[in-house]
């Protein structure tokens, strides 16, 4: 029988293990979830529902349910029989950091496997009905386990258990069938929320020029040549390009979102990226870090290599913010992880900047750039093949430079000094633009298992 003294020691050894554990979880480092190049994160401390406690009965040792009589709460505890222990359970709450999980990574990656028939016109042209999107879905419940793991251990970095599915796709052409196009290899995702509407208009009219191109087996892929010319002969509107130091309206605007979007696909499944430019400062649209790829018709060019078996066809989508570039062939055996980013060399911006023009009225400004820090982030993609002399890794670095921006404003003046060039004046203390990469620096499991650390100088 517990005398009054065993009371307070059992209480006190529970409440030491209870403040344990809620410590360990309000201290734990927030977690990345990760698939391909979506990123999530979840601080635990800010998830106290994710413990609880419940009560639980043994007698020598073994746990039972005992009688109601036996359950009585109050300041007086009976006596219990000769080897039954009642004791409070603290345990961690699966179904709630499930429930978590489910509301902020599952259901926005969460979705339907669409429906497709690809067939051509009376002309000959490729054209679709129907959209083929995979199937995707996140075991929420295994991520949980996960999560519960990766705390316990003191790890930050998740690779989210995804499932995907193929789309039902009906291909009624003949010679596309002979060319192997019968699934999705693989697709490229980006969002634009925010866009004005010159720049949706371009990427409407971007998107389309690249429907139904077919690329042979062997065959490289060029985006600008299937873009074709660029102005308001073939669509489009005057919209903010990156011009040097500055940001322009020009024809095109947002076009980088459809090059960063069918580069995305091709790059996470695995094909030889041949030119790829990352954009000289970070841009929100394009997050996270790296995973970007600018186009400038006559200059810059993001360029692929098609080394399947098969030919490629891709299928341009948009649907609400989201761009798509779905990719039908065959697959063959590879697989590719990619791991990153790992930010190094933060600069703040430098000192605003003012520029003084005849082009404007005297006294009116104008904005040509927002304040911009400059970081550098490193991916990794492992691509990992089975030809028949066995299995094959290959490894690359994906390096991405982004320069730090002032704040830049041309303001008007009736006449130019003497001998004026550019002028750099103080101005407010240097923060983030709202165009500035969100991503933090992580160590990721894939790295960590691979013996990679962040590098800090290349």
């Amino acid at each position: 029988m517990m005398n009054f003294a065993g009371f307070l020691l059992l209480i006190g050894t529970l409440f030491t293990f209870h403040f344990s554990l809620f410590t360990s979880v309000a201290e734990a480092a927030p977690i990345t979830y990760r698939h391909k190049h979506f990123l999530f994160t979840i601080d635990p401390a800010l998830h106290p529902e994710w413990h609880s406690g419940s009560e639980e009965w043994t007698y020598n040792g073994i746990p039972f349910d005992p009688p109601a009589s036996w359950k009585v709460d109050g300041d007086t505890v009976p006596p219990l029989p000769v080897g039954v222990d009642r004791h409070a359970v603290f345990s961690w709450n699966r179904e709630s950091i499930r429930e978590t999980i489910e509301k902020i990574i599952a259901k926005p990656l969460r979705r339907a496997p669409g429906k497709v028939t690809i067939q051509r016109d009376a002309k000959g042209d490729i054209t679709f009905e129907g959209v083929g999107l995979t199937g995707r879905d996140v075991d929420a419940d295994a991520a949980a386990g996960l999560t519960i793991a990766a705390i316990q251990q003191n790890l930050t970095d998740i690779e989210l258990p995804v499932v995907e599915t193929q789309p039902e796709i009906n291909v009624d052409d003949p010679q596309l069938v002979e060319d192997g196009i019968r699934e999705v290899v693989t697709i490229g995702e980006s969002t634009f929320t925010g866009s004005p509407v010159n720049r949706r208009h371009n990427i409407g009219v971007g998107l389309r020029r690249f429907n139904g191109q077919l690329i042979p087996a062997g065959a490289e892929f060029s985006f600008n040549a299937v873009l074709g010319k660029v102005d308001g002969s073939t669509g489009y509107r005057l919209e903010l390009v990156i011009k040097g130091d500055r940001t322009e309206p020009d024809y095109g605007g947002g076009l980088c979102q459809i090059s960063t979007t069918a580069y995305r696909g091709v790059w996470e499944y695995g094909f030889p990226i041949l030119k790829r430019k990352n954009h000289s400062y970070t841009v929100r649209y394009y997050a996270p870090a790296g995973t970007d790829a600018t186009v400038y018709p006559g200059a810059v060019d993001m360029v692929f290599k098609n080394d399947l078996p098969t030919s490629l066809l891709i299928q341009t989508y948009q649907e609400d913010d989201h761009a798509y570039f779905i990719y039908y062939g065959t697959r063959d055996t590879r697989t590719t992880e990619i791991v990153g980013p790992f930010i190094d060399d933060k600069t703040p911006p430098p000192p605003d900047k003012v520029e003084l023009t005849l082009d404007l009225p005297p006294g009116q400004k104008k904005k040509l750039n927002e304040r911009v820090p400059g970081q550098k982030a490193t991916w990794y993609r492992f691509v990992t093949s089975n030809p028949p002399s066995g299995t094959d890794e290959k490894t690359e670095t994906v390096y991405s430079h982004y320069e730090a921006r002032p704040l830049f404003t041309a303001l008007g003046v009736a006449q130019l000094p003497e001998g004026y060039g550019s002028k750099v004046i103080d101005g407010e203390a240097p923060v983030e633009s709202d165009a500035a990469s969100s991503v933090a620096p992580v160590q990721t499991s894939s790295a960590a298992r691979r013996g990679i650390k962040p590098p800090t100088r290349r």
